[in-house]
């Protein structure tokens, strides 16, 4: 694993943060949303990660030449900049709907209920306090490896 290949964990780990925060600030600003576009209450989402390995499909007892394993290299390496963890899909969460009874809005169905989205606020809350706390994680050792870097590059003088 080279050095750069360091910063690109740590930088893969802040993009998936930051596509969480997305979500989940979507999330909050739906919270009340009784219609979207297809004419559902809206659904709370959440972000699916997973861990990115490029260089995992190299067969170590197969003997290749050198030439080949860095063009695959590269051409991996074009296809997904990032090692680390990537964002691989956001789905709708499974939980019921909340249903509350007011014949009198809008989207009453004909029993005189309504759904609400299934989006708690305080559980987003929480969640956001997570995918910041661990952006700032990432952000904190991308620092570090800045840091020594540039002290590796004075000690040369």
């Amino acid at each position: 694993m080279s050095f750069l290949s360091r910063l690109d964990i740590s930088v893969s780990g802040m993009m998936a943060e930051r596509i969480r925060a997305d979500v989940i600030a979507q999330n909050v600003a739906n919270a009340t949303t009784t219609r979207t576009e297809d004419g559902t209450p809206y659904k709370r989402k959440m972000t699916v990660f997973a861990e990115y390995k490029p260089y995992t499909n190299i067969d170590v007892h197969k003997p290749i030449e050198f030439g080949s394993i860095l063009k695959q290299s590269l051409e991996e390496r074009r296809a997904k900049r990032y090692e680390g963890v990537q964002a691989v899909q956001i789905v709708e969460d499974q939980t019921p709907l909340t249903p509350v009874y007011d014949p009198t809005h809008p989207d009453a169905n004909e029993e005189g209920y309504y759904y609400l989205p299934n989006v708690d606020v305080q559980e987003e809350q929480i969640d956001m306090l997570a995918a910041t706390r661990a952006y700032e994680a990432n952000y904190a050792i991308f620092e570090g490896l800045v840091s020594m870097s540039q002290k590796a590059l004075t000690m040369g003088k």
